[in-house]
């Protein structure tokens, strides 16, 4: 079956080819909305303050009574990279504070599911918590803050994900989307809303004379933005300036050997070299490394990794992420050929595919939805649903959106339109979870399409690779690339730069089996450029009868025996 078309169209049609260093970096600038430099300025000087937030004193408040009273505190987080970084954050937050006892749960997916639910609480109330934080989760756990309100303990919600209409009964709740908050950035992450509670926690401790009475001294919470960096990497929140500045500093303190043993045993596995680490690195090697202990397993694994003391520790946790992510590939290999066999029975090329793919299969794994859910998006360029079973009556669905689709908002209208189908969702733009009755599946199905299909009607369902321009010959160079990467760090709404020219295939051939090594020439030169194409079709590639191909591409650096050659990382390619 046919993935869907690429289109490669130039963010300015009318640009002529880029020729110099500063004409190149004034465009991309102009392409992200850049409007003065200032919006580069990445230092923490420049972070929004945490007052603006909603019910943050309240918070703060609560969480200092806490530390008076020496109360036990129980963290209750997700099961993903957001979730597990939260997690680290708020327990080596609190404990270099001072408080007098801190635990953490991370609901497994398989027997408890997501968020704080009412089976959750009984777990934690084990621990006789008076208060319980959750991270990354909560905003729709009515039921579950219910009951810890039964069992006499307070409850302090932060979470980043949208809320519904009514929201549970907590002491206090810290979310940027929540009706009311005033808190300019609406796009932190779980992990970025805990490390701005923490900060109003010191502040109020501080005016309680908390660290001087103890003698302990006041903690720089910037030794915990590799935390901040990672979860808001991962979680693929859009980067605005206050996400940016997050994220940068974060990966200011990797690159200088300041970050955390677990983050650099999970580097170390990638043979990245840590002083270049980029932010994709983070997004691409480290994440899904942590996901696999959720996916798998117990992100509780992957929590104690981010939390080990020293090297040693850090290395055989790494290990065993590892070897979970090992199994995890494999697994997602035989559930992505099994969805590829089911969009085939369903129609012959992707012109006849639904607007919205639900998939399911008896046998899948529910850790691995998501994954299968992002590739079938990827190449179809529809949003897409995958189920798994939880049990005999109930499947859950992950879902990925493409861009322009508000997958939770699909969802809400699909609840809205058909009463009783769902038992429950939640998510936001690009990442949704949904789950119901299984009987319900193939209704559900046809809502999905059909809410989407109105949405996107007479729109054509292709990839639109965004270029901003050609590159001359004379700055294809390393030195481009270090310019290019300085005006990071990018991600999500700030997307790293894309280039496309007309190149001579001098050289193609088939490296590990299935990724596509190029030698390329420009136009008008003598010299030659290495470049890369990821996961081709080998039943097409190498093609020995193309003589010049249009590439869309982006600017990366090979190191190979110490030496650091420019190399194109190619996204498209097609024969002219």
């Amino acid at each position: 079956m046919r993935a869907a078309v690429k289109r490669i169209v130039r963010l300015k049609p009318e640009l002529a080819p880029l020729n110099s260093l500063d004409t190149l970096l004034a465009t991309i600038k102009a392409n992200r909305g850049i409007a003065a430099d200032t919006q580069l300025d990445l230092s923490f000087k420049h972070l929004l303050p945490f007052q603006a937030l909603k019910n943050i004193d309240a918070a703060s408040t609560l969480l200092a009574e806490m530390f008076f009273a020496k109360k036990t505190i129980c963290i209750v987080g997700d099961f993903d990279t957001d979730g597990a970084t939260s997690t680290a954050l708020a327990v080596s937050a609190l404990k270099v504070m001072g408080v007098a006892k801190v635990h953490f749960l991370v609901p497994n997916r398989f027997k408890f599911g997501y968020g704080l639910t009412p089976e959750i609480v009984e777990v934690a109330a084990e621990y006789q918590p008076a208060l319980i934080i959750t991270v990354d989760n909560g905003i729709a756990s009515i039921e579950g803050v219910a009951r810890a309100n039964e069992l006499g303990i307070q409850v302090l919600i932060t979470d980043h994900h949208l809320p519904g209409n009514t929201l549970p009964n907590a002491a206090a709740i810290v979310n940027p989307n929540q009706v009311g908050d005033e808190f300019p950035s609406k796009n932190l992450a779980g992990v970025g809303v805990v490390f701005y509670v923490m900060m109003a926690l010191r502040t109020k401790l501080r005016e309680l004379g908390w660290f001087a009475q103890q003698n302990i001294p006041e903690p720089n919470l910037a030794q915990f933005l590799d935390l901040v960096a990672l979860g808001t990497v991962a979680d693929v929140v859009p980067l605005d300036h206050n996400n940016r500045i997050l994220v940068n500093q974060g990966l200011l303190r990797i690159r200088a050997g300041e970050s955390r043993p677990g983050i650099n045993a999970l580097i170390g596995l990638s043979k990245r070299r840590q002083s270049e680490v980029l932010a994709s690195d983070l997004g691409f090697i480290v994440a899904p490394r942590l996901n696999a202990a959720g996916r798998m397993e117990d992100m509780s694994l992957g929590i104690d990794c981010l939390l080990a003391k020293t090297a040693i520790e850090a290395q055989a946790l790494a290990m065993r992420l590892e070897l979970l992510n090992q199994e995890r590939r494999a697994v997602e290999a035989d559930m992505q050929q099994d969805a590829f066999l089911a969009l085939q029975k369903l129609a012959l090329d992707n012109k006849n595919l639904p607007h919205g793919i639900c998939l399911f299969q008896d046998h899948w794994h529910q850790g691995v939805t998501g994954i299968i859910s992002s590739r079938i998006k990827d190449r179809f360029a529809r949003p897409t649903i995958a189920f798994a079973k939880v049990n005999e009556v109930e499947l859950k669905g992950s879902g990925r959106s493409i861009a322009g689709v508000h997958i939770r908002d699909v969802l809400d209208q699909v609840a809205t339109e058909n009463p009783g189908l769902l038992t429950r969702f939640g998510g936001h733009a690009m990442a949704a979870g949904v789950s119901l009755p299984i009987a319900n599946f193939e209704k559900f199905a046809q809502a999905f399409d059909g809410v989407l299909s109105k949405i996107l009607a007479g729109n054509p369902l292709d990839h639109v690779l965004y270029s901003d321009g050609e590159l001359s010959s004379e700055i294809l160079t390393l030195q481009t690339v270090e310019a290019v990467r300085a005006l990071g760090p990018y991600g999500q709404a700030f997307t790293e730069p894309m280039f496309d020219g007309i190149f001579e295939l001098v050289d193609q051939r088939l490296v590990g089996g299935r990724h596509l090594k190029l030698l390329l020439r420009a136009h008008n030169s003598e010299s030659f450029i290495d470049a890369i194409a990821f996961n081709v079709d080998v039943d097409e590639w190498p093609k020995h009868d193309w003589r010049k191909a249009r590439i869309a591409y982006r600017l990366d650096v090979n190191e190979f025996q110490n030496r650091r050659n420019l190399q194109l990382m190619v996204e498209h390619l097609v024969g002219c």
